[in-house]
């Protein structure tokens, strides 16, 4: 039988998970470091800017990260009002990967759907997945506008890759995937507040 966590472990885990989030940096293009405060500001504008041009807002991600897409989507669209979209039908998913390769799964429709105005949220723990990064390559090209959400190692190539990037310590899945989880609820919340 395995012991019981005791409270302690919990808010052990509690004030793990507030040091990660408060840890949390921020950058623009090129590097530039951004307060948090005005790191969402610029996002919240962008994504305003979105909506009032009749935009798109495109998620990404694998694994939980991908059902983080899925779920804010469908949150932005229905209590922000905007324009989104995610790649999560399982018929376009499988299609790609076996007749182009899974890194595709994101950038084949992206580069047939994407509008110079658009955004891209791509989400990655580890900052390296593949066809997230292809993604955001296509995004570049189509002149859309790129934020990423990323952890584990600092010099994980999502982490600079956007116009805006928000980047946790986190070491491990569970950590980066609930530190990215409220940063996108910070983000969303501040449309309805």
């Amino acid at each position: 039988m395995k012991p019981r966590p005791s409270v302690s472990s919990w808010r052990r885990h509690v004030k793990d998970i507030g040091d990660l989030l408060a840890a949390m940096v921020c950058t623009a293009r090129r590097g530039k470091t951004l307060l948090a405060d005005a790191g969402f500001a610029r996002w919240k504008k962008a994504a305003e800017t979105c909506r009032a041009s009749r935009r798109a807002i495109y998620l990404i991600g694998n694994g939980a990260s991908a059902s983080m897409a899925s779920h804010f989507s469908a949150d932005l669209a229905k209590n922000a009002h905007l324009h989104t979209e995610v790649f999560s039908d399982l018929s376009l998913v499988t299609a790609i990967a076996n007749d182009m390769g899974y890194e595709h799964v994101f950038s084949e429709p992206l580069s047939r759907r994407a509008k110079p105005g658009d955004m891209l949220i791509a989400i990655s723990s580890s900052g390296r997945s593949p066809n997230v990064l292809a993604g955001v390559r296509v995004a570049r090209a189509h002149k859309l506008t790129v934020v990423t959400l990323s952890g584990m190692d600092a010099k994980n190539p999502l982490r600079a890759a956007g116009d805006l990037n928000f980047y946790v310590p986190a070491r491990s899945y569970g950590y980066a995937e609930t530190c990215h989880f409220s940063i996108l609820h910070h983000w969303m919340d501040m449309f309805t507040a």
